[in-house]
């Protein structure tokens, strides 16, 4: 496995000696004698991945979420839907090549399909801009979108960005604007919205296509207003805390459940979606085409309703003092 990070060690020997395994019983004259071999080391494989990515670490979650050889938007478009047909540009400055989306079917359904694509190489990235998209691919996604409450169609939206691009050009593009519009303008939509973090979900960048009736994660994504390396260096001047940096902000699937952030979290193959494209696909699409049909019970007026009141409650919290603050409280109460 390229591009495996320490923590994926014990996974890459054990399938170096498997595929050395399966080589030496390819050319042997008895190839049947290596079967059982074969076999109970596949399932320490198996057990060995199960083992690792069940208990990792914020941190360890969030390096397998920006994972080079993770599938990106395109790759889950090629497997998940059929019959793409990309639009370009946001008829007022450009075509933004990190912000992608066209028409297409999700099996039988005819969709709108909008996603933040990253690249797989330099030439790719300098293309994709790394998947931060300009104001532009915002002002495209929201052109789509109302395209397709024009039409009547379903909205999917992928998100897979380490945010908006922050550079002069963006400021200059009014980055902000472009994002506050989309906000505003998604809750209105009268068609169903389902959004997904495939991968990174950073700040504003993923929330200006995210404004969805359900949102779902994969299991080694995650959503966060700013990155782990970000809030160290501003929390404690220090980047190495990144690690106690990412379990503070509660970026993982299974905080963001509890918190009521995401509506589901989507498995990944054993190993990650990295090691198993269309197995991440065939996953995803089966929660996309589950949701999708729930939500298309659902009427104009209540799809707007649901998806205001799910955005309307997050943030609420019940604080609850600690005892030195009890005490205080205390003390001011019962002096004259």
């Amino acid at each position: 496995m390229k591009h495996s990070h320490d923590f994926e060690k014990p996974i890459l020997e054990l399938q170096q000696k498997l595929t050395e395994l399966k080589e030496q019983a390819s050319s042997s004259t008895r190839p049947s004698a290596f079967k059982a071999k074969i076999r109970k080391l596949e399932k320490q494989l198996q057990e060995t991945q199960k083992n690792i990515y069940s208990k990792l670490t914020a941190w360890q979650r969030i390096q397998v979420a920006r994972h080079p050889l993770r599938p990106y938007t395109l790759d889950y478009i090629k497997r998940i839907f059929t019959n793409f047909i990309e639009l370009h540009g946001d008829r007022r400055f450009s075509d933004d090549h990190a912000m992608v989306g066209g028409f297409a079917k999700l099996d039988d359904e005819s969709v709108v399909v909008i996603g933040t694509q990253k690249g797989r190489d330099t030439r790719e990235n300098i293309f994709r801009n790394f998947g931060s998209a300009h104001p532009e691919g915002y002002r495209k996604a929201i052109r789509l979108m109302k395209l397709a409450d024009k039409f009547s169609l379903p909205i999917v939206t992928l998100i897979d960005t380490a945010g908006a691009f922050p550079g002069i050009s963006s400021e200059e593009r009014h980055i902000g604007e472009a994002i506050a519009v989309n906000l505003r303008d998604m809750f209105p939509l009268r068609v169903p919205i389902l959004s997904a973090v495939i991968g990174e979900g950073g700040s504003g960048g993923a929330l200006g296509i995210g404004i969805a009736n359900r949102v779902l994660i994969l299991e080694n994504a995650y959503y966060s207003v700013i990155s782990p390396e970000g809030c160290a260096a501003i929390l404690w001047k220090d980047r190495t805390a990144t690690p106690k940096a990412a379990e503070a902000l509660k970026v993982t699937p299974k905080d963001l459940l509890e918190l009521g952030v995401v509506d589901e979290i989507v498995d990944e193959p054993p190993g990650g979606a990295h090691g198993d494209h269309a197995g991440a696909a065939l996953l995803l699409k089966n929660a996309l085409v589950a949701h999708l049909a729930e939500l298309k019970k659902l009427s104009h007026e209540e799809l707007i309703a649901q998806r205001y009141k799910k955005f309307r409650i997050l943030g609420r919290f019940i604080e609850i003092p600690d005892e030195d603050s009890m005490e205080e409280m205390k003390k001011t109460t019962l002096s004259p």
